[in-house]
């Protein structure tokens, strides 16, 4: 890069978020965003809730049991592609493997 690209890429920089100077910030673009931070989510959960399943030799069908729903309903629940979980089940999950459901907000940006 010469010296004068590296002079005018602060200015460049500076627009990054405005989508009508940036092509890639786009409106689908941030939902796609959102929908990888949802998905990460919902990854993240089934892993920990698998993880504490395997140690304490849990298997689903006593997973169900102890969450007094379906063996089918865990399967979508540990499904990190199944998004459609409610705050309930996800909680007597929790429970269920001896752990806590936290939540909280923070102000957006």
């Amino acid at each position: 890069m010469t010296s004068s690209a590296w002079r005018a890429l602060p200015a460049r920089l500076s627009n990054y978020g405005d989508s009508s100077a940036n092509p890639l910030r786009t409106a689908d673009s941030a939902r796609s965003i959102e929908d990888a931070k949802n998905h990460a989510i919902k990854s993240v959960l089934a892993y920990k809730l698998t993880e504490a399943m395997k140690a304490q030799n849990l298997s689903k069908a006593r997973m169900a049991e102890r969450m007094k729903t379906s063996r089918s309903q865990l399967d979508r629940l540990l499904d990190p592609d199944n998004e459609s979980v409610t705050l309930e089940t996800l909680k007597r999950a929790a429970t269920a493997v001896g752990m806590r459901l936290e939540l909280g907000l923070k102000p957006g940006s």
